[in-house]
């Protein structure tokens, strides 16, 4: 598995988790990078995506204002902020890298297809 998602869990409405994501045996920090989540009889939706510097950033609006992507290519990591989570959140979430994209740029796919490296991903349930 090229992608290794954590932090999953069990928050109450309002509250916030971060997870994390770690590349497993070669380094995506080039690469343009994204967070997805599928809910049960869901397709696979996009959450957020993030260029391969960090200077482009892009949110699907259900979480605008309340997630933030970032990255740390030094740790080859990346991250998602999850405040104010809602129960509509709930899903499993995964982090995926796009190698077609690993030039200058910051144009972000927001298309599971785009994405080639995935993670197993992480359950994350918010309570009413």
């Amino acid at each position: 598995v090229p992608l290794v998602e954590s932090g999953g869990g069990l928050v109450q409405a309002g509250g916030s988790l971060r997870l994390s994501c770690a590349a497993s045996g070669r380094t995506f920090s080039g690469c343009v990078m994204g967070w997805f989540r599928q809910a049960p009889g869901n397709k696979r939706e996009f959450v957020a995506g993030i260029s391969r510097s960090g200077g482009g950033v892009y949110y699907a609006d259900s979480v605008k204002g309340r997630f933030t992507i970032s990255r740390d290519n030094a740790k080859n990591t990346l991250y998602l902020q999850m405040n104010s989570a809602k129960p509509e959140d709930t899903a499993v979430y995964f982090c995926a890298a796009a190698t077609s994209y690993c030039s200058e740029g910051y144009y972000v796919p927001k298309s599971p297809n785009e994405y080639n490296k995935w993670g197993q991903g992480t359950q994350v349930t918010v309570s009413s």
